[in-house]
Protein backbone atom coordinates (compact mmCIF):
# COMPACT_ATOMS: atom_id res chain seq x y z
CA UNK A 1 0.00 0.00 0.00
CA UNK A 2 1.27 3.42 -0.97
CA UNK A 3 1.83 5.79 1.94
CA UNK A 4 1.34 9.52 1.53
CA UNK A 5 4.35 11.79 1.71
CA UNK A 6 2.83 13.50 4.76
CA UNK A 7 2.49 10.17 6.58
CA UNK A 8 6.09 9.18 5.79
CA UNK A 9 7.36 12.62 6.75
CA UNK A 10 5.49 12.52 10.06
CA UNK A 11 6.82 9.04 10.81
CA UNK A 12 10.38 10.18 10.05
CA UNK A 13 10.00 13.26 12.25
CA UNK A 14 8.71 11.21 15.20
CA UNK A 15 11.48 8.65 14.73
CA UNK A 16 14.18 11.34 14.67
CA UNK A 17 12.82 12.70 17.95
CA UNK A 18 13.16 9.24 19.53
CA UNK A 19 16.76 8.99 18.30
CA UNK A 20 17.77 12.46 19.48
CA UNK A 21 16.08 12.45 22.88
CA UNK A 22 18.43 11.42 25.69
CA UNK A 23 17.37 8.80 28.19
CA UNK A 24 14.79 10.56 30.34
CA UNK A 25 11.04 10.78 30.73
CA UNK A 26 10.98 12.81 27.50
CA UNK A 27 12.39 9.76 25.70
CA UNK A 28 9.29 7.78 26.66
CA UNK A 29 7.10 10.68 25.54
CA UNK A 30 8.90 10.58 22.16
CA UNK A 31 8.13 6.85 21.87
CA UNK A 32 4.52 7.62 22.80
CA UNK A 33 4.35 10.17 19.98
CA UNK A 34 5.94 7.72 17.50
CA UNK A 35 3.44 4.97 18.37
CA UNK A 36 0.61 7.52 18.42
CA UNK A 37 1.49 8.50 14.86
CA UNK A 38 1.31 4.86 13.79
CA UNK A 39 -1.93 4.26 15.68
CA UNK A 40 -3.57 7.30 14.08
CA UNK A 41 -2.73 6.19 10.54
CA UNK A 42 -4.66 3.18 9.30
CA UNK A 43 -2.26 2.75 6.38
CA UNK A 44 0.74 2.48 8.72
CA UNK A 45 -1.07 -0.05 10.93
CA UNK A 46 -2.05 -2.08 7.87
CA UNK A 47 1.52 -2.06 6.58
CA UNK A 48 2.85 -3.09 9.97
CA UNK A 49 0.38 -5.98 10.15
CA UNK A 50 1.32 -7.10 6.64
CA UNK A 51 5.03 -6.94 7.51
CA UNK A 52 4.43 -8.88 10.73
CA UNK A 53 2.51 -11.63 8.91
CA UNK A 54 5.02 -11.85 6.06
CA UNK A 55 8.04 -12.02 8.38
CA UNK A 56 6.86 -13.84 11.49
CA UNK A 57 10.41 -14.77 12.44
CA UNK A 58 11.16 -11.06 13.00
CA UNK A 59 8.53 -10.98 15.79
CA UNK A 60 7.38 -7.49 14.80
CA UNK A 61 4.08 -7.88 16.63
CA UNK A 62 5.83 -8.58 19.94
CA UNK A 63 8.25 -5.69 19.41
CA UNK A 64 5.43 -3.31 18.58
CA UNK A 65 3.45 -4.49 21.62
CA UNK A 66 6.42 -3.67 23.87
CA UNK A 67 6.43 -0.12 22.54
CA UNK A 68 2.66 0.08 22.70
CA UNK A 69 2.85 -0.58 26.47
CA UNK A 70 4.67 2.75 26.78
CA UNK A 71 2.03 4.43 24.64
CA UNK A 72 -0.80 2.98 26.72
CA UNK A 73 0.97 3.79 29.99
CA UNK A 74 1.29 7.45 29.09
CA UNK A 75 -2.31 7.50 27.92
CA UNK A 76 -3.35 6.02 31.27
CA UNK A 77 -1.25 8.62 33.11
CA UNK A 78 -3.01 11.46 31.34
CA UNK A 79 -6.51 10.47 32.45
CA UNK A 80 -7.82 10.36 36.00
CA UNK A 81 -9.91 7.27 36.54
CA UNK A 82 -10.93 4.95 39.32
CA UNK A 83 -11.41 2.09 36.86
CA UNK A 84 -9.41 -1.08 37.34
CA UNK A 85 -6.65 -1.01 34.75
CA UNK A 86 -5.42 -4.49 35.53
CA UNK A 87 -2.09 -5.44 37.04
CA UNK A 88 0.05 -5.18 33.89
CA UNK A 89 -1.17 -1.70 32.91
CA UNK A 90 -0.95 -0.49 36.49
CA UNK A 91 2.68 -1.65 36.79
CA UNK A 92 3.57 0.12 33.54
CA UNK A 93 1.97 3.27 34.92
CA UNK A 94 3.91 2.98 38.19
CA UNK A 95 7.25 2.50 36.42
CA UNK A 96 6.66 5.38 34.00
CA UNK A 97 5.68 7.63 36.92
CA UNK A 98 8.93 6.69 38.68
CA UNK A 99 10.86 7.74 35.58
CA UNK A 100 8.89 10.99 35.38
CA UNK A 101 9.82 11.65 39.03
CA UNK A 102 13.51 10.98 38.24
CA UNK A 103 13.53 7.80 40.31
CA UNK A 104 15.92 6.15 37.85
CA UNK A 105 16.78 2.72 39.18
CA UNK A 106 17.95 -0.34 37.28
CA UNK A 107 15.22 -2.26 39.13
CA UNK A 108 12.70 -0.34 37.01
CA UNK A 109 12.21 -2.59 33.99
CA UNK A 110 11.23 0.27 31.68
CA UNK A 111 14.29 2.29 32.63
CA UNK A 112 16.50 -0.77 32.32
CA UNK A 113 15.22 -1.48 28.78
CA UNK A 114 15.52 2.09 27.47
CA UNK A 115 18.14 1.23 24.83
CA UNK A 116 16.17 -1.85 23.79
CA UNK A 117 13.14 0.41 23.27
CA UNK A 118 15.25 2.72 21.11
CA UNK A 119 16.37 -0.29 19.05
CA UNK A 120 12.81 -1.63 18.72
CA UNK A 121 11.62 1.77 17.54
CA UNK A 122 14.31 1.67 14.84
CA UNK A 123 13.25 -1.79 13.70
CA UNK A 124 9.60 -0.77 13.44
CA UNK A 125 10.59 2.41 11.59
CA UNK A 126 12.71 0.45 9.09
CA UNK A 127 9.80 -1.85 8.28
CA UNK A 128 7.31 0.99 7.85
CA UNK A 129 9.42 3.45 5.86
CA UNK A 130 9.14 2.53 2.16
CA UNK A 131 12.16 4.73 1.37
CA UNK A 132 14.40 2.31 3.31
CA UNK A 133 13.19 -0.87 1.60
Amino acid sequence: MKLSEKTISGLHEKFQKVLKTPASYDFYVAIHDFIGHIESNASLLRNLNLQAKANQELRLSAKYNNLKQIYQGLEDASIATNADLGHARYMVLVELNQIRNNDLSESNSFWKKRELFRKLTGEIYEKLNPNLV
